[in-house]
């Protein structure tokens, strides 16, 4: 019986077939693993966010109207300006010139538009000829006028020595006498040409319309071509006016008060005046005057006041309400500046107290901001703020009570 020998090679392991079967294995369980710990820290990162707490808002708002908290009245009226013209022409005439636009600030005297001057310019260039042609026939008569009077100191010359017939003076008298009521007639005449010069002038001055004062055109009312009069005619295809001047400078308000009131306005009185373009814009005004007449039909008259500074935001025909103020406003008015901000109204609930100094909570996107604010009258459920809000500004009226600065908020939609 025949015994082999165990070799080395018999002995060793053969691994290639597992490595073939077990190598994807190792990786699909990393593969997983990494996943698993990846959904683990998104769900612990998740659990450790602050949750949104829910709470209820309301709206900061300004005064309704801008009136004065106290006024001894209010009344509504509309802004006017005192110079406002529509420019027109003297004349009857076509337009071949337009040099002003909507909008546009004109200078005194600045020429806006012209007339078609062509038979003006022929009417002046006839006067003159004629103012010349009277010119020169006075001219003819004054030599022949100093000529007669010559002959007429020879005639008494040769009369004084018998010489000559008093015929012959009495002709010689007489000649100068005519050319001398003559000359007078002519002198009149070529006054008179001088004078139809002056017409043709003024009448081609007419054609060129300017400027009466310094302003800005609210409206342009004609065009090249079209007919223009100073007064209304051609069935309604002649306009009556090129453009609207206002000057700006004289804007001013005028309001209509009730006659059970007008007692309490005075001349010089102070008031605070707030156009419904720009309800959060007090400007300060004072009273001009009360115009002595009233109206029967509505039983109001009519105030007139004056602004303290114009601006250019303020226009002709906006609206406007006034408050007119008493002594004590006048003397608050005056001391704390004249162009002060309408106070804010919130809810009292809004206003967290902590001492002498009062905040609110105002969201912010999706956050709360702590706000500082300095509180002023309160009425029924509303508190005046005077600083810290401008109005707008969404505060929270209900919440938790650690609610603080920064913290997450979703605002609670009212059913």
């Amino acid at each position: 019986m025949t015994s082999e020998k165990p070799s080395l090679e018999g002995l060793r392991i053969d691994r290639s077939g597992t490595e073939e079967r077990g190598g994807p294995g190792w990786k699909l369980w990393l593969f997983l693993a990494v996943v698993l710990v990846a959904v683990g820290g998104g769900a612990w990162a998740w659990l450790r966010l602050p949750r949104a707490v829910e709470v209820r808002t309301a709206t900061a708002r300004a005064a309704s109207s801008g009136a004065a908290a106290g006024a001894v009245l209010d009344a509504s009226g509309y802004v006017t300006a005192r110079r406002q013209a529509t420019v027109s022409s003297k004349v009857t005439g076509k337009v071949i010139e337009i040099h002003v636009e909507e909008g546009m600030a004109v200078r005194e005297g600045q020429v806006l538009a012209r007339l078609d001057d062509e038979t003006a310019r022929k009417q002046l260039s006839l006067a003159e000829a004629q103012a010349s042609s009277a010119q020169r026939s006075l001219q003819e008569i004054e030599v022949r006028l100093r000529e007669a009077r010559l002959n007429q100191k020879r005639m008494r010359d040769l009369g004084e020595k018998g010489i000559t017939t008093q015929a012959q003076s009495d002709t010689a008298d007489a000649e100068v006498d005519s050319l001398a009521a003559r000359l007078e007639v002519q002198r009149q005449d070529a006054e008179v040409a001088r004078r139809q010069v002056a017409l043709y002038r003024q009448s081609l001055e007419d054609a060129v319309i300017r400027a009466p004062f310094s302003g800005v055109a609210i409206s342009k009312d004609a065009q090249p071509g079209e007919m223009i009069s100073p007064v209304s005619a051609g069935g309604g295809f002649t306009r009556t006016g090129i453009c609207t001047l206002v000057d700006m400078s004289s804007l001013e308000i005028e309001v209509d008060v009730n006659e059970a009131y007008i007692n309490r306005v005075r001349d010089a009185q102070r008031a605070v005046a707030v156009l419904d373009a720009y309800p959060e814009w007090q400007i300060p005004a004072r009273v001009i005057t009360t115009v002595p007449a009233a109206d029967r039909q509505k039983a109001t008259v009519k105030v007139r006041l004056a602004f303290d500074q114009l601006d250019r935001r303020i226009l002709p025909d906006m609206g406007v309400k006034v408050s007119f103020l008493s002594d004590e406003q006048e003397g608050a008015q005056a001391h704390s500046g004249a162009n002060t901000r309408p106070r804010v109204l919130i809810p009292r609930a809004a206003v967290h107290q902590e001492g002498d100094t009062a905040h609110v909570f105002v969201v912010q996107g999706d956050h709360v901001e702590r706000r500082a604010i300095k509180t002023g009258p309160a009425s029924g459920e509303e508190v005046a703020v005077d600083s810290g809000l401008s109005g707008g500004e969404q505060v929270v009226v209900e919440g938790p009570e650690q609610l603080a600065d920064g913290f997450k908020v979703k605002v609670r939609k009212e059913s």
